[in-house]
């Protein structure tokens, strides 16, 4: 986990990891490849990947793995889609301060989720020149509604699940 100023970043947890490893939230089995590019963005310890390294796309229902643990009802909110991860146990991020994945001009959807699993609504936010202190603008703005128990981050362009911040 990463805390940044107020609210704390979560990467998936390694419990869910290492099931995702073999079989994804969708039912299908892993199947790791050799990234020789780099650049992912891994949900494992929140950064990119580098050229090389062995990691694996898979199905991800963040809010039913929530859910699970709270005993939210999420019903039809209930989703699941893309992430990348690191094919074997890397040990989660490496600590440090800041958003993962923000970057000036990339599109970010800050999405809000009561705590029974219901969305409350989300706001797109354009990153500019600053864009940590615009991601801590709109995760304030976020919580500052009582019934908002937590936020996905996701990436506008592909909807792809990037972290969960929950309430301070």
């Amino acid at each position: 986990m990463t805390t940044v100023t107020r609210h704390t970043v979560l990467p998936i947890a390694p419990d869910a990891l290492a099931g995702l490893r073999v079989r994804d939230d969708a039912g299908r089995e892993c199947v790791p490849y050799e990234d020789a590019e780099g650049g992912a963005p891994l949900r494992c310890c929140l950064r990119r990947s580098r050229p090389g390294e062995r990691i694996a796309l898979v199905s991800y229902a963040p809010l039913r793995r929530w859910a699970a643990a709270t005993g939210a009802r999420p019903g039809a909110y209930d989703e699941q889609g893309p992430v990348f991860v690191h094919a074997e146990d890397c040990g989660g991020p490496a600590g440090g301060r800041g958003y993962p994945f923000a970057r000036p001009g990339v599109q970010r959807t800050a999405r809000r989720y009561s705590a029974r699993g219901h969305i409350l609504g989300g706001r797109v936010l354009t990153l500019g020149e600053d864009p940590g202190t615009e991601l801590g603008q709109a995760l304030d703005e976020a919580f500052a509604d009582p019934e908002v128990a937590l936020v996905h981050l996701r990436a506008a362009e592909f909807g792809c699940f990037l972290y969960e911040v929950r309430r301070p």
